[in-house]
């Protein structure tokens, strides 16, 4: 039985300013629990109901974990249809994010995107094409958000997530860099090269007025139709299937990667 503690505890990390405070956060579901339990991100307690436990792998013996009602993981959960399992996993901390570190490959930039599903997906897409590394601006919703969590389908636990001042970033990188605009070199035509940084401005007002000038190369999703604009979610996934699309046609069989 959950403590009354342990019910606030876990309640709170539904919020940011919580989560920061406990260095943790909420993974839910049986395969986005397992693939925290094998990933580098350390988990410290799992938490499942007595019908998922018949359903997953045993949770390694390091890691504590505890048998709960269905009452007792709604109470807890984030979700209005829980899926049986909720883990407590410790938020990572990653070195000051430096340029240079960037240089050699393409790199997701995100200015301000608010939408926890939009972040959710982007994660998982950029995982599908290789990405190992998405750098967010300050204004980007909280990569460890339930919402953000359960929308990137387990793939946040392969991937590292640096928050970081992206204007100053962007004015003192050597790497070229692409934002997505609406007028702009259309993105089939566009020479990419081999390495740089690809902005997705925020999902109404687009990339932020003090970093358009720093846009070495403006770069657009041509529109054949009349809708206004394209979600920033599937531009992001047309962004990484046409780099990987001219890195395979150059003869690179390897995904585009920023594992470096």
């Amino acid at each position: 039985m959950l403590s009354k503690l342990q019910i606030r505890t876990i309640t709170s990390l539904h919020h940011k300013k919580f989560r920061r405070e406990h260095g943790l956060f909420i993974v839910e579901g049986i395969k986005s629990v397992m693939e925290f339990v094998h990933s580098d991100y350390i988990v410290q307690h799992v938490f499942y109901t007595a019908q998922a436990a018949a359903k997953f792998v045993k949770i390694p013996q390091n890691i504590k974990s505890d048998e709960i009602s269905e009452q007792e993981l709604i109470r807890i959960s984030s979700l209005k249809a829980p899926q049986g399992v909720l883990a407590l996993v410790s938020i990572p901390s990653y070195p000051a994010l430096r340029s240079n570190a960037l240089s050699g490959d393409f790199t997701l930039v995100l200015d301000d995107i608010q939408d926890p599903g939009n972040l959710g997906t982007i994660i998982r897409t950029a995982e599908w094409f290789g990405f190992k590394r998405v750098v967010c601006s300050a204004g980007t919703v909280d990569t460890y958000n339930p919402k953000v969590v359960q929308a990137s389908m387990g793939s946040l636990a392969r991937m590292e997530i640096h928050y970081t001042d992206i204007a100053e970033l962007i004015a003192h990188t050597p790497l070229p860099v692409f934002g997505a605009v609406l007028e702009g070199m259309p993105i089939y035509e566009t020479d990419f090269g081999h390495e740089g940084l690809i902005i997705l401005g925020n999902e109404g007002s687009g990339i932020n007025a003090a970093i358009l000038p720093h846009l070495k190369h403006r770069v657009t999703i041509p529109r054949v139709g009349r809708a206004e604009s394209l979600n920033v979610a599937v531009s992001a996934a047309l962004f990484c299937a046409e780099l990987a699309r001219k890195r395979n046609r150059e003869g690179d069989n390897s995904p585009v990667s920023t594992d470096l």
